[in-house]
């Protein structure tokens, strides 16, 4: 019995070698994060450990300040501070939700009503930012001036009773009240719900709205079903970039309003220039940084997406 021979092997492939990338290649991604990595560490994290050392420190601008360790100053600038908080977290909220009722009929809009006139209202919601933020405010001395055609308006049909009865305004008066802040602050700051409420709208098929009214829903129905849930990550973001300076704001409230509309960003700006108490000013910088970002990440985990714009 003779044995059967093996088949023949076939021949090893052959092909261009492979070459790993050199190390100078592997570090190149590296070097390209390396400016914007010590651009963070120069301006934002060193200002910050600055910050820190500052708000735990005692003494005075005459004798000179010292790291002791001085944690009540936290606990003592929250307490006296309380009202300045609640109030800027309140305006801040309130200009947030206006910029939202405001912003996204005209962000719906612009996706998908303006046509050809959409890139002349993306110009016009920009328009703004062409002028100065100190600028813009001012306007709006000149627009809320008692005994103008606003004011004399809004008196006419009644809107300043139901405002003086929230305590928003005081008579007749618009300017150095609650509602000039925060008319101030919606104004300042719509830009920055409109544009991110944009993007989300206009990368939304079109196709799902036909469906949807393929399947007769009504046009209330396909915007709770289907638009306003896909245009999330938009209502996130801006909601994020409005309330988030917002709430530190201080020219608002330093322009259009009085002493008793003073936000926690007007107490950080006179404890650094006018009383020179740096150590309370670091404190209040952090007990808001603190505060802001605790409403943050709950805000994120309530709205339950992670897909901002």
């Amino acid at each position: 019995m003779t044995a059967t021979a093996a088949p023949p092997q076939a021949p090893a492939p052959t092909g261009p070698p492979v070459h790993k990338p050199s190390v100078r290649k592997r570090l190149v991604p590296y070097w390209l994060l390396l400016p914007g990595i010590l651009w963070l560490l120069v301006f934002f994290v060193l200002p910050m450990v600055y910050q820190a050392s500052t708000s735990v420190q005692t003494g005075s601008l005459e004798e000179g300040f010292e790291v002791t360790w001085h944690f009540q100053t936290y606990w003592d600038a929250f307490t006296e501070y309380l009202p300045q908080f609640l109030r800027s977290l309140l305006y801040a909220g309130t200009a947030t939700a206006l910029c939202l009722l405001l912003g996204y009929p005209l962000a719906y809009l612009i996706a998908f009503k303006a046509g050809r006139w959409r890139n002349l209202l993306l110009v016009l919601v920009i328009a703004p930012f062409f002028t100065s933020f100190l600028i813009r405010t001012l306007a709006w001395k000149t627009i809320l001036a008692d005994g103008g055609p606003v004011v004399a308006g809004l008196n006419a049909i009644g809107f300043l009773d139901v405002t003086s009865w929230l305590g928003m305004t005081e008579g007749d008066r618009v300017l150095a009240t609650p509602l000039a802040v925060v008319c101030g602050l919606t104004y300042n700051f719509l830009p920055f719900m409109i544009l991110p409420l944009y993007s989300s709208l206009e990368r939304i098929d079109t196709r799902l709205h036909e469906a949807a009214g393929d399947l007769y829903a009504r046009p209330a129905t396909v915007f709770r079903k289907v638009t306003f849930p896909l245009s999330m990550p938009g209502v996130v973001s801006g909601t994020l970039l409005t309330f988030i300076p917002a709430s530190g704001d201080y020219v608002n409230a330093e322009l259009l309003g009085s002493t008793d509309t003073r936000m926690i960003g007007n107490v950080i700006q006179s404890q650094y220039l006018r009383i020179l108490d740096y150590p309370t000013a670091a404190a209040l910088s952090f007990i808001l940084m603190a505060i802001v970002l605790i409403m943050v990440t709950i805000y994120i985990r309530r709205a339950g997406t992670e897909d901002l714009v």
